[in-house]
């Protein structure tokens, strides 16, 4: 088939031709955002799953939706050497200065500037990637003792009431929140807590792997009750079959049965997956429907797309040990596995490879799902590592 005519999408967040499935957690977000306006208790939304499931896709639609009902957003991506003052200074900057424009000059939105500025004042000296080319001016005593967590809930307040006195909702989208370090995370869940008991109308929609359940659970012990934890999985096979048959109908373009079971079964429904064999399965195709075949050929283009990107990025980052432990899970399977099936399997004790495993959870690698547990963050990447180093020993 014409490759300018591929719909499939496969990338870091790209929304895909066909949203399937995911309906439901859409709107639980959009009804707490409506609640928030109508001063109606809500509880702040948080994403959780593997990579490659959707949750920026999901985030992503989320703010759009947020910003066509007239909610003032700010949005942010935690990367692993940030702070989460240096990440929020700017965003929060560009979103009160959309609130400010968007209505009439207001009293408490000029407070939240100021709320702000003396923020970055306080902040500037525990935090050094604090940079800022602009002066918001400040109020004295406010949001500027240089406590985090205590100027984080002076200036969310500010924030919270600027939002209620306009009548809207102040929304804060921050993607990948697994890698905010536990003090700092345990100051933003405080600040959304005081502003949720004071019925203030600012909230946060978050995204991170599934570690970020216990990161959050272990910075605040409430934050069970503060967050709706949305947890994102693979497609169920109804809706990964409408995920790559969609796109294809509106083209005029059809699937033998079994060709779309193959590509169900190689991606095992999850969302990125689905549009890499989607995209190379259309381009390998010569005429409609696609075949059996077709999918045998695409599999091993995206297999090595996929081999040279997605997961070769994130093993380049690795440490020597990082990448061994990995590959004796590999060995196991998919897993999850015990820690000590691990252990075993490197010929080494359970403390001894503990660092090890440690670094590779704050690194995004794995994460456990129960205590004693390890599990890979990326789908498929047991299968991955047995590609690259064939050989165990």
């Amino acid at each position: 088939m014409d490759p300018r005519q591929n719909p499939y999408a496969p990338g870091a967040g790209s929304p895909p031709p066909e949203l399937a499935g995911r309906g439901p957690i859409l709107e639980a977000a959009s009804i707490a955002l409506d609640r928030l306006q109508n001063g109606l208790h809500a509880r702040s939304v948080m994403l959780v799953g593997l990579r490659g499931v959707g949750k920026t896709v999901l985030l992503n639609r989320m703010h759009t939706e947020a910003q066509a009902k007239g909610y003032a957003t700010a949005v942010l991506e935690s990367p692993e050497d940030r702070s989460l003052p240096a990440l929020l200074v700017p965003t929060l900057r560009v979103a009160l200065l959309k609130l400010d424009r968007m209505h009439a000059a207001s009293s408490m939105v000029k407070r939240a500037v100021r709320a702000l500025g003396g923020f970055i004042a306080g902040m500037k000296v525990k935090f050094d990637d604090i940079e800022v080319g602009f002066d918001l001016g400040k109020e004295p005593g406010l949001a500027d003792s240089g406590d985090l967590e205590a100027d984080l809930i002076s200036l969310f307040e500010a924030v919270g009431e600027a939002a209620q006195e306009q009548r809207t909702v102040m929304a804060l989208f921050i993607d990948e929140l697994q890698y905010v370090s536990e003090d700092q995370l345990a100051s933003l869940i405080t600040a959304i807590h005081r502003c949720s008991q004071r019925s203030l109308p600012i909230t946060l929609i978050g995204a991170g792997l599934p570690q970020l359940v216990g990161q959050m659970g272990k910075a605040k012990s409430y934050a069970e009750r503060l967050f709706e934890f949305q947890h994102i999985g693979p497609l169920g096979e109804a809706d990964a079959r409408v995920a790559l048959t969609a796109p294809a109908d509106r083209a005029g373009v059809a699937y033998a049965p079994d060709a779309l079971d193959e590509i169900l079964r190689q991606t095992e429904g999850y969302a990125y997956f689905l549009q890499e064999w989607g995209k190379h399965t259309w381009n390998i195709a010569q005429a409609t429907p696609i075949q059996y075949g077709d999918v045998e050929q695409a599999t091993a283009a995206a297999l090595a797309d996929l081999d040279g990107s997605f997961f070769r990025v994130r093993l380049d980052r690795l440490a020597p040990a990082e990448k061994r432990y990995l590959r004796a899970m590999a060995e196991l399977g998919p897993g999850p596995h015990r820690s000590g099936d691990v252990a075993n399997r490197l010929n080494r004790g359970v403390q001894s490879v503990a660092p090890t495993r440690a670094s590779l959870i704050r690194k995004g690698m794995v994460y456990s799902p129960a205590h004693g547990d390890t599990a890979f963050t990326v789908p498929l990447f047991d299968a991955f590592m047995r590609r690259m180093m064939p050989s165990f020993e």
